[in-house]
């Protein structure tokens, strides 16, 4: 289920025909989702409620070619590595990988090891993200291994990419309702160079009160006395509600430089704004944007004693039109992954109850939102 099933039509923009990351042609989403056990926390035993979640650029048959990028920090209380490099070089030459945040760097390395394996030595530096699942899920337990990571991308495909508590999303809470992995898309219209952007996040943060869906306050209305918030009944140690964190990966067909692709990754920050995000000061909203308009054959290096590659870029007017379709696939993205998710139970018996439909769509209608369905 997905927030368009229920009529809620997010900004102005034409999504792609799969509404997902996946319409950037060549991108492709794998999942591992772990889960297993119940009732009180057990150290290296669970409950287990996590995963991977990969975005891998390019199709298999150009996945070695690097692409331009740019990546963009809201607030810097969490992990996306490699970034100083994307920085540096505007390339990313890496999957992207998403998983809990005491499992970084199990994921990191094995993506160094599959690469070595698959093109020999080289140098590395595989850009991995995280969100903490620790309310739900055993986090200190490490049970993401490296053969999870390998499944992950023996899985990641294009087509529709599954959403909600699935992959590095399945132990993840969203404005205190269950949360994790949502996408949407937008297409430019041909004039313009019919263009595709896509979104995929792992969401992770935003209290209650504050959610919004297309601008209506549906954390208000649907708040802590009628659902309770998981944070409710997680014992006095836990975190404060709200304390969490967002990965926007965002997917681009137009020819970006690097500099335009850090202004595009900026902009996923007023898509989390428009959904009730604040950036607080616990949250991790890191964002990276690549573009695959340009193709690198053999590399960034030199080709035949020739130095670079020929390489394009958009106008002004397209870059606005991009800025507008990044802010509408990341707040609908958000909201795709509320909708998705699924009542979950982890560790102690704590709860993150889903977005409930039903409700929903009456406080939607109630806003003048049109007449939606259940």
């Amino acid at each position: 289920m997905r927030a368009r099933d229920l009529g809620i039509i997010i900004g102005l923009g034409t999504p792609g025909p799969l509404n997902a990351i996946t319409d950037v042609a060549g991108v492709r989403v794998g999942h591992t989702t772990l889960v297993s056990g119940d009732g009180p926390l057990v150290v290296g035993r669970g409950p287990v409620r996590t995963g991977v979640t990969v975005v891998v650029p390019r199709s298999a048959e150009a996945s070695g070619e690097p692409v331009f990028a740019g990546c963009h920090t809201l607030n810097g209380n969490g992990e996306l590595t490699g970034l100083e490099w994307v920085r540096e070089s505007g390339f990313l030459t890496s999957p992207v990988a998403i998983t809990n945040t005491h499992s970084v760097g199990v994921v990191r390395d094995a993506l160094v090891a599959i690469a070595v394996e698959v093109e020999g030595p080289l140098w590395s530096l595989p850009v991995v993200g995280e969100t903490w699942d620790g309310l739900l899920n055993d986090i200190n337990g490490f049970h993401v291994r490296p053969e999870h990571v390998r499944q992950a991308l023996d899985a990641a495909t294009g087509g529709p990419v599954a959403e909600g508590g699935v992959g590095g999303g399945t132990g993840m809470i969203c404005h205190e309702f269950k949360g994790g992995i949502g996408t949407a898309s937008r297409t430019l219209p041909a004039e313009s160079g019919g263009f595709t952007v896509g979104v995929l996040v792992q969401a992770n943060h935003g209290n209650r009160d504050w959610l919004r869906v297309d601008g209506v306050p549906v954390g208000r209305e649907i708040g802590v006395a009628e659902l309770p918030s998981p944070y409710g009944t997680a014992r006095s140690s836990a975190p404060p509600p709200g304390t969490g964190s967002i990965i926007v990966v965002v997917a681009t067909d137009a020819p970006l430089l690097p500099n335009q692709c850090e202004r595009v990754a900026q902009r996923a920050g007023l898509g989390i704004a428009r959904a009730g995000g604040t950036g607080g000061h616990t949250s991790g909203d890191l964002f990276i944007a690549f573009a695959t308009g340009n193709r690198f054959p053999d590399g960034a290096g030199d080709r035949d004693g020739q130095l670079g590659y020929d390489v394009r870029a958009t106008g002004d007017g397209v870059i606005d039109l991009l800025f507008d379709a990044t802010i509408e696939a990341t707040e609908e993205a958000i909201v795709n992954a509320l909708v998705a998710a699924t009542t979950t139970v982890g560790r102690d018996g704590i709860t993150a109850h889903a977005l409930p439909h039903d409700r929903l769509v009456e406080v939607m209608n109630r806003y003048g939102r049109g007449q939606l369905r259940a």
